[in-house]
């Protein structure tokens, strides 16, 4: 018979989502914890090129190693896996190209803070939040419910938005979004001619300098998937400005004015200075060594280093605030995702159960962000697409809250996250001591409140 292809996806004008996608699972809140009732979620993708005439249980061996082959064949008996919409029965079945795979699997996403997010500002072009600690800004890797977007079309009923910059999920502070396509374009030009400005305030290890301070180091990609840099002088162009506002003996609190936007620009720039925030759990371990990375100097190659970095969290049990996972480092060699223009052509190693990157850069945005994830092994072209924007693949909207209550109320046999025990974090873990203060362009100017611990008189 003929083989069933579904239908080209239309083109979102924004980042959509539906009653049928909040439908999926529900919140409940915590010890200060938003959480989100584990869910059943179709991962989705077209043949790639490089899999035509590969039979599926190469593709998984090779490409989708977060699960051993034993659990896509478990998968496979229990109607999980299909192919063009018919059960796969056969992992021995050779893919053809534009075959189409859907995966449902059992889905667990990590807490977050269960501070709401304050609108600051919104009229018929933008809306202005305040973003807090431990919240991505869109779904990525085991984020999807426990995101700004999911959270802002939930519970104020903001859909449609479009992302103008981007925050590190554990950067707190003034986040925007244009409500319409006309007004995204217009901030990407003032992006483009340099025209925002963005000023950050973070409390910092010891007693910053009085005088302004300027750092240019070049930032290198150690690893997009961990999400760490470092100064390197392949790494490419910065300028961040550093001007202390108070000082409590121990601790000093910073203003920070980054005018280029790389990767943990401000973090990776205060940790060079000898000042890493207070708080960071990437810059301030010791992983680094005694002097924390100051100067430059690290007495480890990059792999040694992001192994000590994903020992240290491990111990702690917290994997999750670093924003990786067991089965995500299991899935790939570290150390081999460096940010060499070089390895631009390879494919990434795509994942139809779970990933934990955020990619680094939305397709539809040129500029970069300061404080953002860089890219996992879901950020590019190459890898897995979720296709859940605007059509109309998946259940129903009750079909959907069905799903969500059996997914909730018992364990699933083939999940491995069930059979797993974590600590939750608490929430004092899930604040890190940067605050995104004021965003401002050629038309307008936004500013949140102080954060408590930047306060002069606050102790830790």
């Amino acid at each position: 018979g003929e083989r069933y292809v579904p239908p080209p996806r239309k083109l979102s004008t924004g980042v959509s989502f539906g009653m049928e996608h909040f439908a999926e699972t529900s919140y409940y809140f915590e010890g200060g914890l938003r959480q989100v009732r584990p869910y059943y979620f179709d991962f989705r993708t077209y043949c790639k090129g490089r899999w035509v005439g590969r039979s599926l249980l190469d593709v998984f061996s090779t490409e989708f190693r977060a699960q051993p082959i034993d659990y896509y064949r478990a998968a496979a008996r229990a109607g999980r896996l299909r192919l063009n919409e018919e059960p796969v029965r056969d992992l021995d079945i050779v893919l053809k190209n534009n075959d189409f795979l859907r995966n449902t699997v059992h889905r667990h996403e990590p807490p977050v803070t269960a501070q709401p997010i304050r609108v600051l500002a919104e009229d018929s072009a933008v809306v202005v939040v305040d973003k807090p600690s431990s919240l991505p800004v869109h779904p990525c890797g085991r984020f999807r419910h426990n995101t700004v977007i999911f959270i802002l079309g939930k519970e104020h009923g903001l859909k449609e938005l479009h992302t103008i910059h981007r925050l590190d999920r554990m950067t707190s502070g003034v986040l925007m979004f244009a409500k319409t396509l006309e007004v995204s374009k217009r901030m990407d030009e003032q992006v483009r001619e340099r025209q925002l400005e963005k000023e950050y305030v973070c409390r910092v290890v010891g007693e910053f300098p009085e005088h302004e301070v300027v750092c240019e180091e070049p930032i290198l990609v150690v690893s997009y998937k961990v999400g760490v840099c470092r100064v390197d002088p392949r790494g490419k162009p910065c300028q961040t400005f550093f001007r202390r506002l108070s000082y409590n003996g121990r601790s000093s609190v910073v203003r920070c004015v980054p005018r280029t936007g790389r990767t943990h620009q401000i973090r990776v720039h205060l940790q060079y200075l000898g000042h890493p925030i207070l708080n960071d759990p990437i810059y301030n371990m010791d992983a680094w060594g005694p002097q924390r990375g100051k100067g430059g100097k690290v007495d480890k190659t990059d792999e040694e280093l992001l192994k000590a970095l994903v020992e240290e969290h491990r111990s702690k049990q917290s994997l999750d605030i670093l924003g990786v996972s067991e089965e995500d480092l299991s899935s790939s060699a570290e150390g081999k995702d460096r940010d060499d223009p070089s390895d631009r052509s390879k494919p990434a190693q795509a994942d139809l159960v779970s990933t934990s990157s955020c990619p680094a850069r939305d397709p539809q945005r040129g500029a970069e962000d300061p404080e953002r994830n860089p890219a996992g092994p879901l950020g590019s072209s190459a890898s897995l697409e979720v296709l859940d924007k605007k059509e109309e693949l998946g259940a129903s909207e009750t079909q959907s809250r069905q799903r969500a209550e059996e997914a909730s109320e018992e364990k699933d046999p083939l999940c491995p996250e069930c059979r797993v025990t974590r600590r939750d974090p608490s929430p004092k873990e899930l604040v890190m001591y940067l605050h995104a203060l004021r965003y401002k362009g050629a038309e307008f100017e936004y500013c949140s409140k102080m954060p408590q611990w930047a306060m002069e008189d606050w102790e830790e």
